[in-house]
């Protein structure tokens, strides 16, 4: 086994691109990757902790739109929620800024396996994958007051709804983040195409079990439940899987 400094194995692969590194160079490399990409949640995330009032009141929209005009306050049981909630909202944010460079980070750990054809495609991969990303929790925020109502209405006319800030949060986070996540499946899939480890034909034959596994994985990613998000975000997503088998065809040819 090599053992080699993180710096020469990347001079290295550099002047040979079609060498293989020794597994320690692969650990190597992906530590740097971590690294930098921590670094840059950490620098976002200090960002989005000083805009953080800002942040929280976008975020609080649909909370406000169910609440009564002039009550839209959270209630508070725990003198550290306030703290832990704009360190939640700072480190969620944080991530979303450094979308760009975590994909990036990604792309470059798995350049070396892919062909010097290939490697162009960099700048579309994380270009399309910050904005997808962005799509996906901008349209799992609009479907937030829609999921409110639908709990508030199941939940029966008992009950005062005012939450607390932490579970709102959490709620909110999980369903912009999950479907954030969620949306970025079609970069996987094309990857998957252009790496030659999937081919679009056999995409195309799975087509009825996707349709499936799409509409499962959207009511898993998302928190509520209700049938208007899980159509809103797994209409889009299927789309999305038919979209990656036309560019895989079109990379193919």
């Amino acid at each position: 086994m090599i053992f080699n400094r993180p710096s020469r194995s990347r001079a290295k692969r550099n002047a040979n691109p079609n060498a293989q590194m020794p597994f320690v160079s692969h650990l190597a490399e992906l530590r740097h990757r971590i690294i930098v990409s921590l670094v840059a949640v950490a620098v976002a995330a200090v960002v989005a902790f000083a805009l953080f009032q800002p942040i929280l009141n976008v975020l609080t929209g649909p909370y406000c739109d169910i609440r009564p005009p002039g009550e839209c306050t959270f209630l508070q049981t725990d003198p550290l929620e306030g703290f832990a909630i704009r360190i939640t909202v700072s480190t969620y944010a944080g991530i979303a800024l450094a979308m760009p460079v975590l994909l990036f980070q990604f792309w470059r750990f798995i350049t070396p396996a892919l062909s010097s054809n290939e490697k162009r495609y960099a700048v579309p991969f994380v270009v399309a994958g910050v904005i997808l990303f962005l799509l996906g929790a901008a349209l799992a925020f609009w479907t937030v007051p829609k999921a409110l109502e639908f709990l508030v209405a199941i939940g029966g006319g008992s009950f005062e709804q005012r939450f607390t800030g932490s579970a709102y949060i959490s709620f909110l986070t999980k369903m912009m983040v999950g479907a954030g996540i969620g949306f970025e499946f079609p970069i996987v899939l094309i990857f998957l195409q252009i790496a030659h480890i999937l081919h679009p034909h056999q995409l195309a034959r799975v087509r009825r079990y996707a349709i499936v596994g799409i509409v499962t994985l959207v009511a898993v990613l998302t928190p509520s439940g209700d049938p208007f998000s899980l159509m809103i975000l797994s209409v889009p997503m299927y789309l999305f899987f038919e979209s990656s088998i036309v560019i895989g065809r079109f990379l193919r040819k």
